[in-house]
């Protein structure tokens, strides 16, 4: 029998993964998908943010979500898991970062009801959210041969500018 908790986790896992879909077919249907399979994000040289995406998707088990690509390279650069409380929490990142949707404030709205125990990490997400480089624009498909250190710390130390429409880097 499942407690409350366990419910909670059921109701909110499943209005993620059926409103991650529907986001990328509504809302961001203008944007194409990168078109790169997991595996191949493995041929990136080690310690680019290709080849830790690869990781990421291997470690967990992923697969890529077509249209949703960046946000699987939201939680590298700023660290963030991948339990549910944590995804509530990337959104509350993201809004501190100074991205704004409708998708997020559904998100945080009904993840900090349906979770209000874990509020504490919320505000600290959207503190360090607010203090990083914007970067919720940024097409990341364009960085993937970069250091995912080096992105790192550009974002949290605001020490460099990223170039929004970089030159498409090869693989």
């Amino acid at each position: 029998m499942l407690n409350m908790r366990g419910l909670r986790l059921k109701f909110m896992l499943f209005l993620y993964n059926w409103s991650s879909r529907l986001y990328a077919e509504l809302f961001k249907g203008y944007k194409a998908a990168w078109g790169i399979k997991k595996e191949e994000f493995l041929e990136y040289q080690e310690g680019s943010l290709g080849y830790a995406l690869g990781m990421f998707y291997k470690e967990k088990g992923f697969d890529v979500m077509p249209k949703l690509e960046n946000h699987d390279v939201f939680h590298l650069i700023t660290e963030t898991g991948t339990e549910i409380s944590d995804e509530i929490a990337m959104q509350y990142l993201l809004f501190g970062n100074g991205k704004l949707s409708l998708y997020l404030l559904a998100m945080i709205f009904i993840g900090t009801f349906v979770f209000p125990e874990h509020s504490a990490h919320y505000w600290s997400s959207y503190r360090k959210g607010k203090a990083m480089h914007k970067f919720h624009h940024i097409e990341f498909k364009t960085f993937l041969n970069e250091s995912l250190s080096t992105l790192q710390l550009s974002l949290d130390k605001k020490q460099l500018k990223l170039q929004v429409n970089p030159i498409q880097h090869g693989k």
